[in-house]
């Protein structure tokens, strides 16, 4: 907390700081989507504008919550059960993302689960 009115304008100007190139993120973020010149990678939306955008998020989420959410002052144990749950969710993403080049499943990925090769049972 502010001690004194000297603490508050310092928090205030940070605020409207971090306010600020959250608006110009935003801008940017519209301005990738939309501006022809700006589009990296092929024409139109591919994986290059996915990461990008994502990149300008993760900037954006991370600004909050330092910042407004004042986990920039946190014990050590905050951070690390943030650690632990940021790398769980990267290696269950993982998980599913190398699911696809699976040599047993990866056939049913690509054919709506209806399973390339199906056995017929005659009589």
């Amino acid at each position: 907390m502010a001690d004194s009115a000297e603490d508050i304008k310092k928090a205030f100007r940070l605020y409207i700081l971090v306010g600020i190139v959250l608006f110009a993120g935003t801008l940017a973020t519209v301005a990738v989507a939309t501006v022809p010149w700006l589009d990296v990678g092929k024409h139109g939306f591919d994986t290059a504008d996915l990461v990008l955008g994502l990149l300008i998020a993760a900037t954006k989420a991370s600004l909050v919550a330092a910042i407004f959410m004042h986990l920039n002052h946190e014990k050590p144990w905050v951070y690390w059960l943030i650690g632990m749950g940021a790398f769980f969710g990267i290696a269950m993403a993982a998980l599913i993302f190398l699911a696809k080049f699976s040599p047993i499943h990866y056939d049913q990925f690509n054919d709506g689960g209806q399973g390339a090769t199906t056995a017929v049972i005659s009589d």
